[in-house]
């Protein structure tokens, strides 16, 4: 085939990209990170797949008479809890195909 000398060699590369890729993405289900807010009254937790996985709430901010800036909190502390888990998978993926993207042309793997 000519235009494709090392066809059968480039495959093999992406093959093992796609399990490395694979291997991480399962790893990434265990890793966590917390965002906060209200100064770290409120806790959010998620996991490398981008889920929220726990939130914490200290007592003294419940008080059902402010609501809304618990709700508030909340919605903050999760905002920034998925902002740094899809960073982590980011950084995870990056390092399992750095090197190999730009060289396999349209090749889109989602996250990246």
């Amino acid at each position: 085939m000519t235009g494709f000398p090392n066809m059968s060699g480039m495959m093999k590369q992406i093959q093992e990209m796609q399990q490395r890729v694979a291997k991480v993405q399962e790893e990434l289900e265990g890793k966590t990170t917390t965002g906060e807010s209200g100064g770290g009254m409120v806790k959010v937790t998620a996991n490398g797949k981008q889920e929220v996985v726990s939130i914490k709430i200290d007592k003294e901010v419940v008080n059902p008479e402010e609501m809304d800036m618990l709700e508030d909190l909340i919605l903050a502390a999760t905002n920034k809890a998925l902002e740094n888990a899809g960073k982590m998978a980011k950084e995870e993926m990056s390092k399992v195909t750095s090197g190999m993207l730009p060289n396999i042309p349209g090749l889109n793997i989602p996250g990246l």
